[in-house]
């Protein structure tokens, strides 16, 4: 799986409490989760993100509480994916599980500026920054993780696995 998109830039340590508030938790609609989602940290990202496009982070991604609602509106507003330095635990198998494609490529999240235009292909792990030309390399996810992906995400895996 190959994306491309702009680039929607972050720093260190974005809380799953500004990707999407506490105050937004009590709906589980993906609709109004995206309406909500960064604008704690960054008021135009609904405005301004369009399908397809791309976060890119430094240190710690999702750290914070627990809450699948994060990566679910991240999802939901259109982000094909999240790169960043490193990504709290709790949010890379939240991400995983509902099919959200993130890499951690340190140099990436350093090189990388808001508004550029990124590809990633998933299946090598190549990142590119069509702005700049610049290339980066990822660890690609081993097949069985990128296949709860493709299906979009874990459940989905278990209902199309074939029983012996």
């Amino acid at each position: 799986m190959v994306v491309k998109g702009k680039v929607h830039k972050y720093g260190d340590n974005v809380d799953t409490d500004v990707i999407i508030p506490a105050r937004y938790l009590n709906t589980s609609s993906r609709e109004e989760l995206a309406q909500h989602c960064m604008e704690d940290i960054d008021k135009s990202f609904i405005e301004n993100v369009k399908p397809g496009d791309i976060i890119v982070a430094d240190k710690n991604f999702g750290c914070g509480s627990s809450r699948e609602h994060a990566p679910i509106a991240i999802q939901a507003s259109g982000i094909s994916c999240v790169i960043a330095s490193t990504f709290a635990r709790i949010f890379y198998r939240n991400s995983i599980n509902i099919g959200l494609p993130i890499l951690e490529c340190e140099a990436a999240a350093k090189a990388v500026r808001n508004g550029d235009e990124v590809q990633v292909d998933f299946a090598t792990g190549k990142i590119q920054d069509l702005t700049t030309g610049a290339s980066f390399q990822a660890e690609p996810f081993p097949p069985f993780i990128q296949n709860i992906i493709d299906q979009g995400g874990l459940l989905n895996s278990l209902k199309n696995k074939k029983k012996p």
